[in-house]
């Protein structure tokens, strides 16, 4: 009687097991297959947001198997055998039944799962030994099939319309930043945002992004990220305090991601409460240089470099230039990164950073966001998506980086 909203194609999944198996062989060679709980990556693996796990041997047919949803999994991922399960202790008989066994070594994805239950499955399959599947699973997620591309480039035009075309024409100075947090929600579900953005890192999490007028952009912040701000709460230090007034000579900083149909675009666009010319040059160089930076990155995030490479020419680079002090965040704000990979997380993998030493391949996607901090103003600079190609990564969120003058 119910019909699937949508459904992976099925040579996409089999492209996707090939992926992760062909990665295990490599970065796991003693395990025999790959058991996935972290909800995104079994959807990544089946279609369907499924709770439980995902069973992916070297060799035989995936088994899904639930605590419950086992009807919705049939409507969204029809291609994968589903069964229902009670307690771990059942795993390895329902994989035996199902033709494809439980390995003596068994990939497991660790950031899926917490300490105590981690315990608990050893404990209930202490036939098994598990070792971490986390990065042949990071790796294989990090290299996009056009399927995927297609959905973010998607993503990304829908991203550059809603912060730097329709806005700008609703912002002006005076405004809360938790009025324009609004008004960021109201633009972004009209152009099809689904309403939920995801964290991979553990414990971390992400509602609608960051808001940050004038000094909020150094505000202290616990947040992964160089871009401060006072968010809603010290419980919710996200989104935009109410308390806080975009002023006129004062930059705007709204670090929002995009999600489609799971895949998201990160994003960040700087405004400038008063005319172009009002602009200070310490905070034009600083943003100019903040676009250079990113321009440089992009040509050079091609097949076979190094993003640790990338990172610290830059971070040189900033120092060089008189940048240093503020470049990816001013004091304890500072992050020791450029960037990051992004897809069914924002924070995927790998970081742009010092020891990420596996060469970038064609297909991948990254987030590039250069970004300086200026004391007792707040912050500038830029982030958006790219798509690694075979020429350099091509921008997918727009190619319009100044900052956007409102008055």
């Amino acid at each position: 009687m119910f019909e699937a909203l949508a459904v992976i194609p099925a040579e996409e999944l089999a492209l996707r097991h090939e992926r992760c198996r062909r990665l295990l062989r490599e970065l796991n060679p003693e395990a025999g297959g790959l058991l996935v709980f972290n909800r995104p990556q079994i959807y990544y693996l089946t279609g369907t947001l499924g709770m439980g796990c995902l069973w992916l041997p070297l060799e035989g047919e995936p088994l899904l198997l639930l605590r419950k949803g086992v009807g919705r999994a049939a409507l969204e991922a029809p291609s994968v055998r589903c069964v229902a399960y009670r307690s771990y202790k059942d795993l390895p008989g329902l994989a035996a039944e199902g033709g494809a066994p439980f390995t003596e070594v068994v990939a497991v994805d660790q950031g899926g799962l917490s300490w105590q239950l981690g315990a608990l499955l050893a404990e209930r399959l202490s036939s098994q030994r598990f070792v971490s599947g986390d990065l042949a699973l990071a790796v294989a997620q990090s290299l996009k099939s056009e399927w995927e591309l297609k959905v973010m480039r998607l993503c990304g035009e829908r991203h550059h319309m809603a912060l730097h075309d329709i806005l700008p024409k609703l912002l002006k100075p005076g405004l809360s930043e938790r009025e324009i947090a609004h008004l960021a929600w109201s633009v972004f579900f009209e152009l099809g945002h689904q309403g939920i953005l995801r964290m991979s890192a553990f414990g971390e999490e992400c509602f609608l992004g960051h808001v940050s007028a004038g000094d909020s952009g150094n505000y202290p912040s616990s947040f992964n990220g160089p871009l401060g701000l006072r968010g809603e709460h010290p419980a919710v230090p996200l989104m935009g305090y109410a308390g806080q007034l975009w002023g006129l000579g004062q930059p705007l900083g709204l670090d929002i991601g995009f999600q489609l149909e799971g895949y998201h675009t990160d994003k960040t666009q700087m405004y400038w409460a008063g005319k172009a010319g009002s602009i200070p040059d310490a905070v034009a160089s600083a943003h100019s240089f903040c676009v250079d930076v990113q321009a440089w990155a992009a040509e050079n995030l091609r097949p076979g470099a190094l993003v640790s490479d990338i990172y610290a020419h830059c971070a040189q680079w900033a120092v060089q230039a008189g940048f240093g002090e503020g470049f990816m965040g001013l004091g304890e704000n500072k992050v020791p990164f450029l960037g990051h990979g992004i897809g069914l997380a924002i924070d995927g993998y790998p970081a742009i950073a010092k020891g990420f030493d596996r060469p970038v391949e064609k297909g991948q996607v990254f987030a590039l966001e250069p970004k300086h901090g200026i004391p007792d103003l707040g912050m500038v600079g830029v982030e958006n998506t790219f798509e690694v190609t075979d020429q350099g990564a091509v921008c997918i969120t727009g190619d319009r980086y100044d900052m956007v003058c409102v008055e």
